[in-house]
């Protein structure tokens, strides 16, 4: 039987156990808060992201959640600068033209800020005279940076990103570097 870890990504740390960066000294890993022989990432969450991401034991599983083809759902939570219009979250919904394609419909909707919402540090910049907001966004594929580029090509650029969900499993209330075993089905 497959086994999965929830874990939730702090801010700054790579998405990998080991850091194979060569300049200055090593970056925080996946390995400084797991330590559960035989996981491997279902996908990626670059450094500059936060939230849940998940581990497996199995290589089928690892495929059925990271491969686009399979057309999972993942869910972010995103602060942007600006204020959406209605123009930028239709073109969001239809899809936008990247350097590597168009991105597929997204779903999207302007949020409250979300609650609870435990500190990041670094802080996100604080401007007075420029507004902020929160979205949830979800999409079925997995482009580098994707959400971001996405945001940006609208001119909402984004300023924190948080995934929240992937398929049935929930980020919830887990505190930034902590991780659980879940089941297969999410629960």
């Amino acid at each position: 039987m497959p086994r999965v870890i929830l874990f939730h990504k702090p801010f700054g740390v790579l998405s990998q156990f080991t850091d194979k960066g060569t300049l200055g000294s090593p970056r925080p890993t996946l390995s400084g808060f797991i330590d559960e022989p035989g996981f491997y990432p279902a996908g990626r969450l670059d450094k500059d992201s936060e939230g849940l991401m998940v581990l497996t034991d199995d290589g089928k599983l690892q495929a059925r959640i990271a491969n686009p083809d399979h057309k999972m759902a993942k869910t972010y939570l995103v602060q942007i600068e600006g204020t959406p219009d209605e123009t930028a979250l239709a073109a969001l919904r239809n899809g936008v033209d990247l350097k590597d394609g168009k991105t597929k419909p997204a779903e999207v909707s302007l949020i409250d800020t979300p609650d609870p919402l435990w500190p990041r540090d670094p802080p996100v910049r604080f401007r007075k005279t420029v507004p902020d907001a929160w979205l949830r966004l979800t999409i079925r594929e997995g482009k580098n940076r994707q959400v971001r580029r996405m945001t940006a090509h609208v001119g909402l650029p984004c300023l924190r990103l948080i995934r929240a969900q992937i398929g049935d499993w929930h980020l919830n209330d887990m505190a930034p570097g902590s991780w659980r075993f879940a089941s297969v089905d999410g629960s």
